[in-house]
């Protein structure tokens, strides 16, 4: 006998938009754009116009499961897109601009993108592109004022549309990886995961959002789902204030105009901030947060932004994780640590939230203690986290759900998680990843190359940039310039290395594999000139 019983309510992200336009209509979104533009919405702005899109989108021939790809910077018709797109029930496609031209056209062909809206300054890539593009039918410039552009296509439509509705287990979103071997993975998120992931990522030890938070993600609509701020935003009725450019004279205007609270992106966005302040003495006068992701924040970095009165957040996920992993909350015990201490807390990679499991094991899978000494393969699971890669034939999950991250790392008794490796050899640039491998197979290629390794340098303001190392064939003079002119047919423009060194040897293991540890640890006080 049942006594009693709760509404069966689909979680569909839909729901998010609706209770942001319903209860926080008139909060704000501000967008720069990139001719120096400001415009201005809301949220029940967005809701209507999202609306209209997906009636555009129907009328189109549309059927819910379709990819719609965006490639753009962050302005409000980006975030109308992914709202339109998935309340007709679409699947919104994410591309990165700065991928080379062979993943672009591998990802959005494997996506099978049937709609393309993109940003004007792309239009060149658009056009380069367009050939090999085999499944877009529709291509829509977001910031075209004519006919054909973004903003007509929603002055055609009344908005009197209803969202799709159907089980919360449907996809919603596809976000690809880049920097591993081999071709970028879709990671295809669902309903009910992405609107579980916002619900914890409002949390105060994650990303602490309300009504009273204005917030400026200097991370990119088109990096990991940009963190998940526009989901949380929307269910915290937080104010959002987008810029399609990381000029830190303009992010500052912005923040001290707009009374910007929170912000969110690569520790390098704070380097160019700091440049900023030293040279004219403005400085963000309102922050209260910045969460740090992509790449680990300098200490020196955290110290000064903590000196200006902000909270420090380092955010450690990956696309597989939706992306939040772990957030740097402060401990109950923070106000008796002394600043070294703090610093040191707020330099590891954070705290586990509810909805993540992590543990570390050995390389028989055995689990290992969470004493904060012993190192070994970090492991996650949680109804946030990818199960099986978009297409693929197998799970990505052993039977118990885990997903093996590539990442060495350490856990504190205390829940804290700390990175001290990487089991993949990939270069993390700018919060970017570039494929050692890659670039190597790329420099193999080169007349005169006869074996090549590349590894990541520790730079100031990029965290890590590639050294290339090489061994010519016998009688060669290929030279650095020959091999750069080469890999620059191949590889992305900052895939470059910042140099190229010439060796008689490189090390190797027993089966022949290069022996990168070695080289790391070769090279581990090697000064770039670009770092001077």
């Amino acid at each position: 006998m049942t006594l009693g019983a709760m509404q069966d309510f689909e979680l569909r992200v839909m729901r998010l938009l609706d209770h942001a336009a319903r209860e926080h209509g008139g909060r704000e979104l501000v967008s720069y754009w990139a001719d120096g533009r400001e415009t201005r919405t809301d949220w029940a702005g967005i809701h209507h116009d999202a609306r209209k899109l997906a009636q555009w989108l129907e009328k189109q021939g549309l059927v819910p499961g379709d990819r719609v790809a965006t490639l753009a910077m962050n302005h409000h018709h980006h975030l109308t897109a992914w709202y339109g797109t998935i309340g007709m029930g679409g699947v919104i496609h994410t591309i990165n601009p700065r991928l080379f031209d062979e993943q672009l056209v591998y990802i959005a062909n494997h996506a099978e993108d049937r709609v393309l809206f993109y940003d004007r300054q792309f239009q060149p890539l658009v056009d380069r592109l367009k050939p090999q593009w085999t499944s877009i039918e529709h291509y829509v410039a977001f910031d075209d004022e004519g006919p054909a552009g973004f903003q007509a296509i929603l002055d055609g439509e009344d908005g009197d549309y209803r969202w799709h509705e159907g089980p919360e287990r449907d996809p919603c979103m596809i976000c690809y990886t880049s920097g591993t071997t081999g071709n970028p993975k879709g990671v295809q998120y669902e309903h009910r995961s992405t609107v579980i992931h916002a619900m914890a990522a409002v949390a105060p030890d994650l990303l602490n959002l309300s009504s009273r938070a204005v917030v400026l993600p200097v991370v990119p609509l088109f990096h990991a789902a940009a963190w998940g701020l526009p989901f949380a935003c929307a269910l915290s009725g937080a104010k959002l204030v987008y810029a399609a450019t990381n000029d830190a004279a303009v992010l500052c205007r912005l923040m001290n105009q707009e009374k910007v609270t929170h912000s969110a992106g690569v520790p390098t966005v704070w380097l160019a901030m700091f440049q900023h302040i030293d040279a004219t003495g403005q400085r963000p006068e309102h922050i209260q947060q910045v969460v740090i992701g992509g790449s680990a924040a300098p200490r020196a970095m955290i110290e000064r932004i903590m000196g200006m009165g902000a909270t420090v957040k380092h955010l450690w996920g990956m696309t597989e994780t939706s992306p939040i992993g772990t957030a740097g909350a402060p401990p109950p015990h923070w106000d008796d640590l002394s600043r070294d201490e703090q610093l040191d807390h707020v330099s590891k990679q954070g705290q586990i939230p509810f909805g993540i499991e992590l543990r570390i094991v050995d390389d028989a899978d055995a689990v290992l203690p969470r004493d904060g000494i012993t190192s070994g393969r970090l492991q996650v699971r949680g109804p946030w986290v990818v199960k099986r890669y978009f297409k693929a034939e197998r799970e990505a999950v052993d039977a118990d759900q885990w997903f093996d991250t590539g990442d060495v790392a350490l856990l504190h008794p205390d829940g804290t998680m700390q990175i001290t490796d990487r089991a993949k050899d990939v270069i993390k640039s700018g919060g970017e990843w570039i494929s050692s491998v890659d670039l190597e197979n790329a420099a193999v290629g080169c007349p005169g190359v006869g074996e090549a390794a590349a590894i990541g340098v520790q730079h100031p303001k990029w965290d890590e940039r590639p050294l290339l190392l090489i061994v010519r064939k016998p009688g060669s003079n290929v030279t650095a310039q020959e091999v750069t002119a080469h890999l620059a047919k191949h590889v992305a423009k900052w895939w470059l290395p910042d140099e190229i060194v010439f060796v008689d040897d490189l090390p190797h293991t027993a089966t022949g594999k290069l022996l990168k540890t070695e080289l790391r640890a070769r090279y581990k006080d090697y000064k770039l000139a670009t770092a001077a």
